[in-house]
């Protein structure tokens, strides 16, 4: 199985990677905010004080807690992905867990580039950005999906809104059984790889 770490999700240019040459310090601005009990208050002040994204500042106010280092070694992540991945299909979801070993198994066939990398209640596809994600969205469904933009949803695809959000993945297909992973699935799989080139 290909995985790829957090910190290399980004390219060179990125925020996260322009911060990593001042982490200690910005670092150390935020735990201020966190040792003064105003946990609450890290991520904006990492917003403001250094012009971060939320995602970005979230991500500092998690090292000034200490909170998610496995991000930041490749081995460290591979350990931790193997039990985002355990943890998300345990009791009560075991029963999903073939669906999505078919549906890695599928995503990572579509290319020699795709990556997948299991956060705590998904699993991201990456090319060059995420196209698609498997996720566990109740105990006898997994929701494949898809990065596709402001297409419009026909068949069983099912249109998130989240192009009018901004949010990458924009459309989904409900998957309960292996039977659900049909050629509709494939070629939504296939459309949103092609989109990411």
């Amino acid at each position: 199985m290909a995985f790829i770490p957090a910190s290399r999700w980004l390219g060179s240019g990125s925020t996260i990677c322009r911060r990593r040459r001042q982490k200690p310090g910005w670092v150390a601005d935020v735990h201020q905010e966190v040792r003064s009990k105003e946990r609450a208050r890290a991520p904006r002040v990492a917003e403001k004080k250094h012009g971060l994204g939320r995602n970005s500042a979230w991500w500092l106010a998690e090292r000034a807690e200490g909170k998610g280092g496995e991000d930041d070694d490749p081995e460290a992540y591979l350990r931790a992905a193997e039990g985002y991945v355990e943890k998300m299909f345990a009791d009560p979801r075991q029963s999903l867990r073939p669906i999505y070993d078919a549906l890695l198994k599928l995503g990572l066939s579509i290319g020699k580039d795709v990556k997948a990398c299991p956060c705590q209640t998904i699993v991201p596809l990456y090319r060059n950005h995420v196209f698609a994600q498997i996720k566990p969205a109740t105990q006898t469904r997994i929701d494949m999906g898809f990065a596709l933009k402001d297409l419009k949803a026909t068949g069983r695809l099912i249109d998130t809104e989240g192009f009018a959000k901004k949010d990458r993945i924009t459309h989904r297909i409900p998957i309960t059984s292996l039977a659900d992973i049909d050629d509709e699935v494939k070629h939504w799989l296939k459309h949103a790889y092609a989109l990411d080139a």
